[in-house]
């Protein structure tokens, strides 16, 4: 399965640049991943955790008019890597219909990690992606009611 075409430009721009511009890409990057919005820092873990990431995460999603977003809480400052590969992937998945991120093609992170020039932490990442592909799973499942409050 093809990469989203977002996703698919980024990395074509990550290919041209060296590893110190690569690295410094990553951390703006980070920086843009969208804060959470208070209501979601309430709930408690289960459910949004994602334990097989070495950096604590947990991901939220709300349905808006058939639509999915996303949202990660983590220390960005900790984890620029982690919080860089996110923002990334929600560049591309949100606000579009969950199918969108359940398309998500299953080598996605080992395409990323490599056109990034990062070749670790691909577990995590992995575990991550699962997260949001459930997510949609369940937003499909019960329109307009997955992880709305």
């Amino acid at each position: 399965m093809p990469l989203p075409t977002r996703l698919e430009q980024i990395l074509q721009r990550f290919q041209k640049l060296g590893r110190e511009e690569k690295m410094a890409a990553l951390v703006s990057y980070a920086k843009k991943l969208e804060p959470v919005p208070e209501r979601f820092l309430t709930l408690t873990d289960e459910g949004y955790a994602v334990p097989e990431c070495q950096t604590p995460v947990r991901i939220f999603s709300e349905m808006s008019d058939g639509a999915l977003h996303f949202y990660a809480d983590l220390n960005v400052r900790q984890s620029p890597t982690v919080a860089a590969f996110l923002s990334l992937v929600f560049a591309a998945v949100n606000d579009q219909p969950p199918a969108v991120t359940l398309e998500l093609p299953a080598d996605l992170v080992r395409t990323m990690m490599a056109g990034i020039g990062l070749g670790t932490r691909e577990v995590g990442l992995e575990a991550l992606v699962a997260r949001l592909k459930r997510h949609a799973r369940e937003a499909l499942e019960l329109p307009g009611a997955a992880a709305q409050l």
